[in-house]
């Protein structure tokens, strides 16, 4: 049965309207070099992009022979995914998904990045993400995030603080390293976890 949850979402129509529309500053088409660093130190295995958009870092991951899957919340934005992939001959398993529920994910992932999703999220949907990714990645496996840090956008309070991340995620994950910084003179920062082994 599909899942219609979504429908009263408002912030799932607003990013339908704005890919549709084409105001998606955030789809920069460049792989950052946080993320580029980790590919090229890290030998090849299974990767979740959680909050693909338009496929950039799914793509840059499957260049150097990472088994990869997308998924967003946006059909159009998968759609355009898809099409970048064909257009380079690459094999990316992109879905439309909730990265809230996942609901047709499976499997175990080695690495699972996350750009600018989590922070995004409203607070129960964040609880729902940190509770069902201990799931996808193996023992010891590198779940790397970047967040905005509180900030004011547009009138409204935007942005997950460290202490917020680190709640959600300290139970199952252990904090290899944090980096903050600044995306356009407002903060953020770059958060690399590994899967602790008991959970």
């Amino acid at each position: 049965m599909r899942n219609l949850h979504h429908l009263f979402d408002p912030k799932w129509w607003a990013f339908q309207w704005r890919y549709r529309g084409g105001r998606t500053p955030w789809d920069t088409n460049i792989t950052p070099p946080e993320v580029i660093g980790f590919l090229d130190s890290t030998p090849p295995g299974r990767a979740l992009d959680l909050g693909c958009g338009t496929g950039t870092n799914a793509i840059a991951m499957a260049r150097r022979g990472w088994q990869v899957t997308g998924v967003d919340f946006v059909a159009k934005a998968i759609r355009d995914a898809r099409r970048k992939a064909r257009k380079e001959r690459l094999v990316i398993d992109f879905r439309v998904d909730d990265v809230t529920r996942l609901r047709t994910v499976d499997g175990i992932f080695d690495y699972v990045l996350d750009i600018g999703c989590l922070h995004s999220l409203g607070l129960d949907q964040q609880q729902r993400y940190a509770s069902g990714l201990p799931r996808l990645l193996r023992p010891g496996g590198t779940f790397m995030l970047y967040a905005w840090l509180p900030r004011l956008w547009h009138g409204k309070r935007r942005g997950i603080a460290t202490e917020t991340v680190h709640g959600l995620f300290d139970p199952a994950f252990h904090t290899r390293q944090t980096v903050t910084g600044e995306e356009a003179g407002a903060p953020s920062a770059w958060y690399w976890f590994a899967r602790r082994s008991f959970v």
